[in-house]
């Protein structure tokens, strides 16, 4: 028995054209009744829900590259602000040691300047040291002015402890000092105590002077004060130099031989005061002893 048999090719079903019309149509109620009521709302979190699984697997790289940045960054920020505040640190240490400093400059300071107040019949001139020549034999001081601010070779070098050396040469814009201590050197001083004129030397012993050529029987004592006798002109009479700290006697030669401390500490401060000493005063009193030694011959004769 024979089927009959339907074939579906030749059939003719609604165009393309009018679907596409009718979604549209059903497009734009749905678009009208969205937008003044709330009837969608069920069916849009409903669509929301079913579609969050594909949009988070859909944003899982752009996810990971943004917490991959953030990371970098926030390592990068870590490291810069670690930088910045090691660099703000070491910029208040340096802070606080030039405040540090400046305080120290400035208690030297006034403590010079109190030393000036002390000795107003001499004018001074404030240096500060440029450097200190390396030498093993040698204990110099170069500053920051010469001969335009005055000063002369052979005047003294001075700071609130006491004498610290004596100008020996001099440029115009600098000096060079012989400390104390430098073997090249000799002061003329006198005990503080009984009067007794000696002369001090640059020892061999660092940091130490030498006092020289005296009798072993002389009136010298540990912790006797040694100052400026002011014989010669070259240093006023009176400024502090050393305290003796030992005292050796011979007695087969005769002689003692004593180490003072100087009681000026150059190499703790950078400013001293060099006064200005007339280096004519030694001369014009030869010149008044020899005047006076051929007058008396002549009040004789008379």
């Amino acid at each position: 028995m024979a089927r009959n048999v339907d074939l579906q090719l030749f059939r003719r079903s609604v165009p393309a054209e009018v679907k596409l019309v009718l979604l549209g149509l059903v497009c734009v109620v749905l678009l009208v009744v969205d937008a003044n009521s709330r009837l969608l709302n069920p069916v849009r979190q409903a669509i929301g829900i079913g579609l969050y699984p594909f949009q988070r697997a859909v944003m899982l790289p752009r996810d990971a590259v943004t917490l991959v940045q953030d990371y970098t960054n926030a390592a990068r920020m870590l490291q810069q602000e670690s930088d910045d505040l090691r660099r703000q640190r070491i910029e208040l240490s340096q802070v606080v040691t030039n405040a540090a400093q400046l305080l120290t400059e400035n208690e030297q300071l006034r403590r010079l300047l109190g030393v000036v107040e002390q000795r107003p019949a001499y004018p001074t001139v404030v240096v500060e040291v440029l450097y200190e020549p390396v030498t093993p034999f040698r204990r110099r001081l170069v500053f920051n002015k010469g001969s335009r601010d005055g000063i002369a070779p052979g005047m003294p070098v001075i700071d609130e402890g006491g004498v610290v050396g004596q100008v020996i040469r001099v440029t115009p814009f600098s000096a060079e000092a012989a400390m104390l201590t430098d073997e090249q050197l000799a002061i003329p001083v006198q005990l503080l105590r009984n009067g007794l004129r000696l002369i001090a030397f640059g020892s061999t012993v660092p940091g130490k002077l030498e006092v020289r050529y005296f009798s072993s029987d002389a009136d010298i004592r540990v912790g006797d004060a040694l100052v400026t006798s002011g014989v010669g002109g070259g240093f006023p009479s009176g400024l502090s130099v050393a305290t003796v700290q030992s005292v050796e006697r011979d007695a087969a030669s005769g002689f003692a031989r004593a180490l003072a401390e100087p009681t000026a500490y150059p190499e703790r401060y950078r400013h001293f005061l060099v006064l200005k000493v007339p280096l004519n005063q030694a001369t014009e009193k030869d010149t008044q002893a020899n005047q006076l030694s051929s007058e008396e011959p002549a009040d004789a004769t008379r």
